[in-house]
C-alpha cells in the first residue's frame, strides 16, 4: 500500500508538471535565473578571493641587515621568524643578490652606478623579505624584530632598518580595504541570493495557487495532507532539477567565452577552467539548491491551502 501511494504521488507530480505547461515553464525560467544568480555569486566570490589573495601576496616587509652581519646570525633570525605562527614565508637575499637587485632598480641611473663602482666594495647588507599570513600581522612581526635578543648579537646591531615602519600607514590602510571588500562582497552576494530565492518561492506559490480548487476538492473527498502535498512537492523537485541542469548548461558556453577576460581581470582566475575543474561541486550546489528550493517552496505554498 505504501509503495502504491508513493507511485501515485510521483505520477501526480509529473501530471501537475505537464498539465500546466506554461506555468511550469515560467517557474523553471525564474528558478533558472535564481540558480544562475547563485552560481554567479560563487564565481564572483572566487574571483574576489583570488584578487585579494594576490594583493596580500604583494604586501611584505623587508629587514635590511648591516653589511657586517654574518650569514649565521642572519639565518638564526630567519629561523626565529619562520617559527612565528603569523609568518607565511621568509625569503633570504644575500649581500651579492641585494647588490644585483639594487643595480637592476637603478639601471638607468648612471651617476648612482658610477658612485657604487667607485666604492670598490659592496656597501649593502643581506635582506630578509617577510610575508605574513595576514597583513594585520605585520605589526606583531615588526615588534618581534625590535626585541634586543633578535636585533643584536654580542652588543652589536645586526639590523640596519625594517621598512615596515616606513610603510605602516599604507599597510594598515590596505588591510582595512581588503577586509572591507571581503565583507561587502559577501553581504552583496547574500542579498542577491536571498532576493532570488524569494522570487523563486513566489513563482512556485503562484503556480500552486492556480491549483487551489483542486486541492480543496481533494481535501473534501478525504485525501490526507501528505497525499495532497506530495505531487506538488514532486513538481517542485522537477522544477529545481530541470532548472539546475539548464543553469549548468548555460554556464559552460558563457564561462568559455569570458574565461580569458576573467583571467586578466581576476589575477589569473579563468572562470572556464575554474568551472570545469570544480564541476562536481557546481553540480551539487546548483542542482541541489534547485531541488531544495523547489521542494521547500512547494511544501510551504501548499500548506496554506491545506489549512493545517
Amino acid at each position: 500500500m505504501l509503495w502504491l501511494s508513493f507511485k501515485r504521488i510521483i505520477r501526480g507530480g509529473f501530471i501537475n508538471f505537464t498539465r500546466n505547461a506554461f506555468v511550469s515553464l515560467s517557474a523553471i525560467l525564474i528558478m533558472t535565473i535564481t540558480l544562475f544568480t547563485i552560481g554567479s555569486v560563487v564565481f564572483i566570490m572566487a574571483g574576489l578571493n583570488t584578487s585579494l589573495a594576490e594583493i596580500r601576496n604583494k604586501v611584505d616587509i623587508s629587514v635590511y641587515f648591516m653589511p657586517a652581519a654574518s650569514e649565521d646570525d642572519i639565518m638564526s633570525v630567519k629561523k626565529s621568524l619562520e617559527a612565528l605562527p603569523s609568518v607565511g614565508e621568509v625569503v633570504y637575499l644575500s649581500k651579492d643578490e641585494a647588490l644585483e637587485a639594487f643595480k637592476a632598480r637603478h639601471e638607468g641611473d648612471e651617476s648612482t652606478l658610477q658612485a657604487l663602482d667607485e666604492l670598490g666594495e659592496n656597501p649593502l647588507g643581506a635582506v630578509l623579505n617577510i610575508q605574513a599570513k595576514d597583513p594585520s600581522h605585520y605589526e606583531t612581526i615588526a615588534t618581534f624584530l625590535k626585541e634586543d635578543s633578535v636585533l643584536s648579537n654580542e652588543s652589536s646591531s645586526l639590523i640596519d632598518r625594517i621598512n615596515y615602519f616606513d610603510n605602516k600607514i599604507a599597510i594598515d590602510r590596505l588591510s582595512k580595504i581588503i577586509d572591507a571588500a571581503a565583507r561587502l562582497g559577501f553581504g552583496f552576494s547574500m542579498l542577491l541570493v536571498i532576493v532570488s530565492v524569494i522570487i523563486a518561492f513566489n513563482t512556485i506559490r503562484l503556480a500552486i495557487f492556480i491549483s487551489r480548487e483542486e486541492i480543496s476538492v481533494m481535501r473534501l473527498v478525504g485525501a490526507s495532507n501528505k497525499y495532497v502535498r506530495g505531487p506538488f512537492v514532486i513538481s517542485g523537485v522537477i522544477y529545481g532539477l530541470l532548472s539546475g541542469l539548464i543553469t549548468l548548461a548555460v554556464f559552460y558556453p558563457i564561462t568559455r567565452v569570458i574565461g580569458l577576460s576573467t583571467a586578466s581581470f581576476f589575477s589569473g582566475l579563468n572562470f572556464f577552467t575554474y568551472y570545469t575543474s570544480h564541476f562536481g561541486e557546481f553540480f551539487l550546489l546548483i542542482v541541489g539548491s534547485g531541488i531544495v528550493v523547489g521542494a521547500i517552496s512547494s511544501y510551504l505554498a501548499v500548506r496554506r491551502y491545506l489549512k493545517v
